[in-house]
């Protein structure tokens, strides 16, 4: 999609961090906005900031989770907009557990926002991107989506399915003139480490040194939205953020068993010893 100005862009997640720069950097480029986050107070200042800056924006508060909000989120954008473009299925949680410590309810809960949330996005906005007769879907995977480290056995499941979904669906959608994006950022400074679900407090430390990790050595998030920018616009099927999502794929695609034995030893030295049970 080469011509953004004007074109309806739809970003979920959008009151902080990667969702947040992404509709800015969409903005800019001239796109109509539609943000979604489950947080209000965040959401109406992204709003606020998108509408002082001269863009055409509507707020919607939606639990990305819930299939009923994101059906009357499609709807709702349709009202105000007349038609869809863009899809970016950026929100996402995590969680510091290792499986057997999560809940079924820790289970639901990051199943549905990481990976049915990118699916009812999908389904719902689909239709309308097929009626506008052109279009681009962003689904925000991770380094994650490609290589699998302790303790995050539940948010590497959504990355993996997240980028075979978003593999798949992109060639489904070619005929269409649709193009479909997985994102894989590595470190990125954002909260997504700091707002993370502990079953447990023996993992507190781990968290901790992760996002002292992310805030001083992480790329930035404006780096993550003007690259989902660039790929909206270049059609590109994957794009990997950071020099450590480039040597994850390259090491997984050489010597993968050798890569998942460097990758466990690197985590279990990050955080504290692991107790027995």
């Amino acid at each position: 999609m080469r011509e953004l100005r004007g074109k309806v862009a739809v970003v979920t997640g959008a009151g902080h961090g990667i969702g947040r720069e992404t509709a800015l950097a969409l903005a800019a480029r001239g796109c109509r906005l539609a943000i979604c986050d489950i947080n209000e107070e965040t959401l109406e200042a992204v709003r606020d900031e998108l509408s002082a800056g001269g863009a055409t924006v509507t707020g919607h508060r939606v639990d990305v989770s819930d299939p009923e909000q994101m059906a009357s989120f499609a709807s709702e954008v349709i009202d105000a907009h007349g038609e869809a473009h863009i899809l970016v299925n950026n929100a996402g949680v995590t969680v510091f557990a290792s499986f057997e410590e999560h809940s079924l309810e820790d289970l639901e809960w990051i199943l549905g926002v990481n990976l049915w949330g990118v699916l009812y996005g999908c389904k719902f906005f689909l239709p309308h991107l097929k009626a506008a007769g052109e279009g681009h879907i962003v689904n925000l995977s991770s380094v994650f989506g490609i290589i699998a480290p302790p303790l995050q056995t539940s948010y590497v499941a959504t990355k993996f399915a997240v980028r075979g979904f978003s593999e798949s669906l992109r060639a489904e959608l070619a005929e269409h003139h649709i193009g479909v994006t997985s994102v894989h950022p590595g470190a990125i400074q954002t909260n997504i480490v700091r707002d993370a679900r502990l079953v447990t407090d023996t993992h507190a430390a781990l968290r901790n040194t992760t996002q002292r990790l992310f805030d001083r050595l992480g790329t930035t998030p404006e780096v993550v939205a003007a690259r989902v920018v660039k790929a909206i616009e270049q059609n590109s099927p994957r794009v990997l953020i950071t020099r450590e999502a480039h040597v994850a794929d390259a090491l997984k695609r050489l010597m993968p068993a050798t890569t998942d034995g460097i990758v466990a030893r690197v985590f279990k030295r990050i955080g504290p010893p692991q107790r027995s049970r």
